[in-house]
């Protein structure tokens, strides 16, 4: 495997590639996947204003949201594990397949008092990327957490993107708290979050139609949820982190469990993925 250290814009981190071109980086902090070129387009959105000191969590790429999806919890938004430093484990990976890990420390528990660890892959093929998510608990207590991966995937302009998937599952709109069924095709012309029971059988899970781009983003069974997200304009104008006009070029769509806890036993792990192909 040719990774090397490296950073991009000014988070440190490590590169890889494949022979044809495609190429993947991950940071340090938050075991963070931050750029992933296939086809000679960037893929994924990565802030150019956002803070890269470590003291706040990055915005784009995919952030490892653990334990806690967002505010629902007394945690800190979307946990803590995206602004901690992960290890490469270089004994552990084979081929262009990296593991990066986070383990319990003082830091963790004073936060979280329960022993774990958790392991992300990520599984760079030709025009397809794979992140997997594994926490074990060490514990002897069941570990209960929420948590997604949120993917921020780079677009030319969202008023002019559609995704399609999941048609007559149920979505909540977050906006307005309303349910309702999914129409199978989203459209984004305002502030959009929304959160969708997923069924999984009927792959890919969703399509994102970017123009003449397509890609097919799919998940485990394992989340049970996934939650698409654009802040709008109004929104993204509140977001230091990001340019005012940020939100044209940017949606997230996250493999996610939002509404109900994912619980492991004592000695047990959970393992969950998200995947996309060109």
């Amino acid at each position: 495997m040719n990774l090397t250290t490296d950073s991009l814009q000014g988070h440190a981190g490590w590169r890889w590639s494949l022979p044809q071109g495609d190429s993947v980086f991950v940071a340090q902090q938050g075991a963070q996947v931050l750029s992933w070129q296939t086809g000679g387009r960037e893929r994924l959105y990565l802030s150019p204003t956002s803070a890269c000191d470590g003291s706040t969590a990055i915005r784009g790429g995919i952030p490892v949201c653990f334990p806690q999806f967002n505010q629902r919890g007394t945690l800190p938004k979307h946990g803590f594990v995206r602004n901690m430093a992960w290890q490469l484990r270089a004994e552990q990976s084979q081929g262009a397949d990296p593991v990066f890990e986070l383990s319990d420390n003082a830091q963790t528990q004073a936060l979280w008092p329960y022993p774990f660890k958790a392991q992300l892959k990520v599984l760079l093929g030709a025009q397809s990327l794979k992140v997997q998510l594994t926490v074990f608990n060490l514990g002897h207590q069941t570990l209960s957490f929420t948590g997604a991966l949120h993917t921020y995937f780079a677009v030319n302009q969202i008023d002019q993107v559609t995704l399609h998937g999941q048609v007559n599952q149920p979505e909540w709109n977050a906006v307005n708290d309303t349910h309702h069924a999914c129409l199978g095709q989203l459209s984004f012309k305002t502030e959009f979050d929304r959160v969708y029971d997923v069924l999984t059988e009927k792959q890919p899970t969703w399509v994102l139609q970017d123009g003449p781009q397509q890609l097919n983003i799919t998940q485990s069974d394992s989340w049970g949820q996934s939650v698409v997200w654009n802040p709008g304009a109004d929104r993204c104008s509140q977001l230091a982190d990001m340019p005012a006009l940020g939100y044209q070029r940017m949606l997230c769509v996250e493999a996610a469990r939002v509404t109900s806890f994912i619980e492991v036993p004592p000695s047990q792990q959970w393992e969950a993925w998200q995947q996309f192909t060109v």
